[in-house]
């Protein structure tokens, strides 16, 4: 490296902040579908009377773990599609899918490995899970889901923040127990 000169005549060294930093690296060893289920409770129960008016819910939980190769983690999201008719909530639908991956995961500090993970990882197999979902319920007779997509950071919020009060709420009744 080059030395410079500062404004008050001392000899300083450059260090660029990269070069003390590993970079991230990222790699998908493989996805897989662990479980998937679609029920289509039109064709068991009979159509319904009258116009139907699908409205769609879903329900998405995270979970992730160390494996035990070096930098190797599970990620796994669990999807819930339910389709009720909007005129009188009886159910159209109800799709499940469990789909997880195996990440090798290089260079992110400890501090913020499990963001990375919940965040990260998931976004890296949402086209994937959006895929399967749209092909099953357009294979289950409705036409296809294309779900939007999953705001995985606000996601990650709402667990913290959520956690947080169950911890809190959890010292509050410890503490009436002591009382």
């Amino acid at each position: 490296m080059a030395d410079e000169t500062t404004n008050n005549g001392t000899a300083a060294t450059q260090q660029p902040q990269a070069a003390a930093q590993q970079p991230v690296k990222m790699q998908i060893l493989a996805q897989f579908i662990r479980d998937l289920s679609f029920e289509n409770i039109v064709a068991q129960k009979g159509a319904p009377s009258g116009e139907v008016q699908p409205e769609i819910s879903v329900q998405v939980s995270l979970d992730a773990r160390k494996r035990g190769a070096d930098n190797q983690y599970e990620v796994l999201s669990k999807f819930k599609v339910t389709s009720v008719n909007g005129s009188d909530k009886q159910p159209l639908f109800l799709a499940e899918l469990d789909y997880g991956g195996v990440f090798n995961i290089e260079g992110v500090p400890e501090d913020q490995l499990h963001p990375f993970l919940m965040i990260e990882c998931p976004r890296m197999m949402f086209p994937f899970v959006r895929r399967i979902i749209s092909d099953v319920t357009r294979d289950g007779g409705f036409p296809p889901f294309n779900m939007e997509p999953v705001d995985f950071v606000a996601l990650y919020r709402q667990e913290l923040t959520r956690r947080a009060q169950a911890q809190a709420q959890q010292q509050q009744t410890e503490g009436q127990k002591l009382s």
